[in-house]
């Protein structure tokens, strides 16, 4: 049983729109006076907005809040991707796993601006200067269908988009995400296009949106980037909310902690202009020409109730206009079917539970759990008003329906306990768009109405109450609840997982030579007799070729395997699974859990790259100053480095002249203040003969050109980039020691890099930097700042732009002989 979110459903799941929550999303809250005074204002109003852009954190937090809590819009915004090709400052997940993250933190920004959350299936690829390579990358036919799909769902009046689509947002996704509105704009109400939509179960209808703006709004502040149009101030003071919507924009801003995007509050007047762009232009506002009453839908006799229910509301009884909402949702119920009604309906339920001060949720004892096993579900229920209520029944997972028929008495808490088990057939549950691998870069989506959904509960239940005589139903997710020491209590979701799980020790594991490595392969939960072997291509062979597995316990069993690679450089995808007499089971589980976001549980197939690949390596010992989301450590110890990370206290006073290599992370002169307040000792650690290797760090958007002070010589950090992964390498140097010592290094070292060259090349150095590469994206001149080397002293300084934290974790062979090269530099 698995029940479809679909963006605030009714009950008590999520947080209104339009109420910050104190944490995670998934906590069942419902909503305090103010917050319900103006919930039955936006039931009045019947306008609605699709604001589109490409990534999370691309969207005006301020314009969303104000259109929102302001307008009362229903306001949905529309990210292409899931930002999957982004870089992580909270932690090591990348890629589809940082995309869940992300749609987490979009989710949280929405609890506090108001808006809504849409995706189309696009897969975020990484930085591109081409709008081209996006939507070729992409399948420009395939997400243009899923941003008509979105608009054919939703059916805005109005669609905002953050960019003008002219390559003034720079990033070749931001202005292709401006091109697909356009285009969908038009799309969506043609017949002739994506006729598949209209037709079938679940078939949408076409759609002509009203008007469409471009966001004239600059990113960072300051002044508009058109000269006329519609124009919002978004610092507007909201009496029922007591914050501005600048206030409110910072705290939504705030949730994308894996960029580092922290804000603080704007103060105060703050123009927002919208160019018009396509459509009818607007004379009188945002929604001119518009019905945003209930008659647009044949529902004034809804509208009146509201009207009343708004007016005679009273923030010290709420429950004395149960009566009216009520005869609301029966006026509302026999409307004909369209969007409104199902949105509508959604927020007046939430209206009526929180007027009524009625709470219910459906827990289970744990977080997690596999077929065949034991679990209790709980059902709780409060009534906190005089209003008659009584529970009448419950459809619960892997229970079926339970007949129950009491009265809910005042300020008294019910609650009742279902022992359950899991069934032989129950399917593990994952986010919906990981649940096949990916179709290029689009995720593969099974069920097309799932498409553009935030995320889907794992398992649902449904309560049917009646209130005041009249019934309502609700659909709520199955939840885990805990209290924690520190935090108190939380929720999450609960989900299936395999019985057993099954991983490598290691994504990558690299072979420098001939010889065989042991590989390790984790066994959890395997109470029955199996055997485990490792799924080889041709040419790769592993000692045993499968073992057997104990059946006496379920405790975690470790199996090694001596696998020898073929001659030859060699990339393999292997796999490691559990064989049993009911099953094949090939993934574990991992758990993301921070504190900003709900934990999120996903399943990762066992899987490993193995490279076979000849490195020479000079030296033992290597310091590490850990970076924002840095991977480089794991990675160079797969190729034998005993790495030791450098804590502040090791950099500030602490014996680094053991160590033949001293590397700095990813961005750790940004994201470690300690890293560059003792950069002096890292200095005179490679002045006395170290090799140090400082990767790529970014500069201020605010402060471009300030020149960074890490280096032994000045050289300026800029925003040049080699977006394109398999752009040309120039050898400018041949015989540079960084490009032969001790691996020789040719042009196809540079062959199978992932997602990009390099990033944030200097592009001003004094000249005892030498620069042995160059590469540029096409049409661009060469970028030659991705790898400098200097002498200092009696060591070597080395700085690349060059994208290691995404190449050593791919396992890209050359990647690797050129890093070692980097850690051998003095030699």
């Amino acid at each position: 049983m698995r029940a479809k979110l679909t963006l605030g459903v009714c009950g008590l799941l999520f947080f209104t729109a339009w109420a910050p929550p104190a944490r995670a999303v998934v906590a069942p809250e419902s909503l305090n006076s103010s917050e319900l005074a103006l919930a039955l204002e936006k039931l009045q109003f019947l306008g609605s907005v699709l604001y589109v852009a490409a990534h999370p954190d691309d969207e005006n937090t301020s314009l969303l809040a104000y259109l929102s809590q302001g307008e009362l819009a229903r306001t949905t915004y529309l990210s292409i991707t899931r930002g999957d090709g982004g870089q992580n400052l909270i932690g090591t997940e990348l890629g589809d796993l940082l995309g869940l993250i992300r749609t987490q933190e979009l989710l949280e920004a929405r609890a506090r601006d108001g808006a809504e959350q849409r995706f189309t299936r696009a897969i975020d690829f990484g930085y591109t200067k081409s709008k081209d390579e996006a939507l070729q990358v992409w399948g420009e036919e395939e997400v243009l269908g899923d941003v008509v799909r979105v608009i054919r769902t939703l059916r805005p009046d109005v669609i905002v988009m953050r960019f003008p689509g002219d390559g003034r947002g720079g990033h070749g996704q931001h202005t292709a995400s401006a091109l697909l509105a356009m285009a969908a704009f038009d799309a969506a109400a043609d017949p002739e296009r994506y006729p598949e939509q209209l037709t079938g179960e679940g078939a949408l209808e076409v759609w002509q949106t009203k008007r469409l703006f471009w966001d004239a709004a600059r990113f960072f502040g300051g002044g508009q980037m058109a000269d006329s149009g519609i124009s919002f101030d978004t610092g507007k003071y909201s009496p029922l909310l007591g914050r501005s919507f600048t206030e409110i924009s910072a705290a939504s801003r705030s949730m994308h902690q894996s960029q580092g995007f922290g804000a603080s509050s704007q103060r105060g007047a703050r123009e927002n202009l919208l160019e018009h762009r396509l459509g009818e232009e607007a004379a009188g506002g945002l929604f001119d020409g518009v019905d945003t009453t209930w008659a647009r839908v044949g529902g004034e006799a809804v509208g009146e109730l509201l009207a009343r229910a708004s007016q005679e509301f009273s923030p010290t009884t709420p429950h004395a206009i149960v009566p009216l909402l009520l005869d609301a949702r029966e006026e509302l119920l026999e409307l004909e079917p369209s969007e409104w009604k199902r949105s509508k309906l959604r927020d007046l339920d939430r209206a009526l539970m929180a007027a009524a001060g009625l709470r219910v949720e459906v827990t289970a004892d744990r977080a997690t759990a596999s077929r065949g096993e034991a679990l209790e579900l709980e059902l709780r229920t409060i009534n906190r008003s005089p209003v008659g209520v009584q529970l009448i029944s419950a459809e619960l997972p892997f229970h079926g329906s339970e007949t129950i028929g009491e009265p809910l008495e005042e300020n008294q808490e019910w609650r009742r306990s279902f022992d359950v088990t899991l069934p032989s057939d129950a399917s593990s549950t994952q986010p919906y768009w990981l649940e096949s691998p990916p179709d290029g870069a689009l995720f593969r989506v099974a069920d097309v109405s799932d498409i553009s959904l935030p995320e889907t509960f794992p398992l649902g239940a449904d309560v049917t109450l009646q209130i005041e005589g009249r019934t309502v139903e609700l659909q709520l997710p199955l939840l885990h609840r805990w209290t924690e020491r520190v935090e108190g209590e939380r929720y999450r979701f609960f989900n299936v997982v395999p019985a057993i799980e099954v991983s490598v020790d290691s994504d990558v594991v690299i072979f420098a030579d001939s010889a065989a490595r042991e590989v390790t392969v984790n066994v959890r939960g395997a109470s029955e007799q199996g055997a485990v072997r490792l799924v080889l291509p041709e040419g790769w062979t592993a000692s045993p070729v499968e073992a057997a597995l104990s059946d006496s316990t379920a405790a975690p069993q470790a199996v090694t395997f001596s696998v020898t690679p073929p001659e030859g450089t060699d990339v393999a995808t292997v796999t490691a699974e559990v064989s049993t007499s009911s099953d094949v089971y090939s993934s574990s589980v991992a758990t993301i859990d921070y504190r900003h976001i709900p934990v999120q549980t996903v399943l990762r197939t066992a899987q490993s790259r193995f490279v076979r690949v000849e490195i020479e390596r000079v030296g033992e010992n290597v310091g590490y100053i850990e970076g924002a989301g840095d991977a480089v450590p794991q990675a160079l110890r797969q190729i034998g480095y005993q790495v030791t990370m450098l804590s502040d206290e090791d950099l500030a006073s602490g014996d680094l002249s053991g160590y033949d290599a001293i590397v700095v992370g990813i961005r750790a002169y940004n994201a470690r203040p300690a890293t560059l307040e003792y950069n002096h000792r890292l200095l005179e650690y490679l002045e006395n003969g170290g090799t140090l290797v400082a990767q790529y760090n970014t500069i201020s958007r605010r402060r471009q050109g300030a020149a960074p002070s890490y280096g032994p010589y000045p050289f300026r950090v800029s925003r040049d980039r080699v977006s394109v992964e398999e752009a040309p390498v120039e050898f400018l140097l041949p015989e540079h020691p960084l490009l032969t010592i001790p691996n020789r290094l040719t042009l196809g070292d540079f062959d199978g890099w992932v997602q990009e060259r390099g990033l944030y090349f200097p592009n001003e150095w004094d000249d005892r930097y030498e620069a042995p590469l160059a590469s540029n994206d096409p049409g661009e001149p060469l970028r030659k700042g991705g790898l400098l080397y200097a002498r200092y002293g009696k060591g070597v300084y080395v700085y690349t732009g060059y994208s290691f934290f995404r190449e050593l974790p791919a396992g890209v062979p050359g990647a690797y002989r050129l890093f070692v090269n980097m850690l051998s530099a003095r030699q």
